[in-house]
């Protein structure tokens, strides 16, 4: 699967899911700056696999550094957008870390079986 379409699609339905939940149950469930944290998570799963596919594309020997560096690059985005909610906001702090790290877990399985599917095609070619 191309990782735009996978992207879009797995988007699309983090969206439906969130807006389910907003539509029976108000903001009790999902925090109001779900859209803004969806958002995020696109772009770090982007760039997560741009630095993952450039260490791929180039230097398939070092894959692990590239995808490791991806990671951590990652984990520092979150930490940071994480301590700046802290930072200017109070309230719902429970609620606005367990939506992110929902987030979180799911566009990061979605990277892994994004980038295991592509290493998947890349060892078949050179068998």
């Amino acid at each position: 699967m191309n990782f735009i379409r996978g992207l879009v699609l797995i988007t699309g339905l983090v969206v439906l899911v969130a807006s389910g939940f907003i539509a029976f149950n108000g903001n009790q469930v999902v925090h109001p700056l779900i859209w803004w944290m969806i958002g995020f998570f696109v772009f770090v799963t982007a760039f997560a696999h741009y630095v993952a596919h450039m260490g791929l594309k180039h230097d398939q020997e070092h894959l692990h550094a590239y995808y490791y560096a991806s990671m951590g690059v990652r984990m520092v985005f979150v930490i940071i957008a994480i301590f700046i909610y802290r930072f200017y906001n109070e309230e719902r702090v429970i609620q606005f870390v367990f939506n992110f790290f929902v987030l979180y877990f799911i566009y990061t399985a979605f990277e892994i079986y994004s980038l295991l599917s592509n290493l998947r095609q890349n060892s078949k070619k050179q068998i």
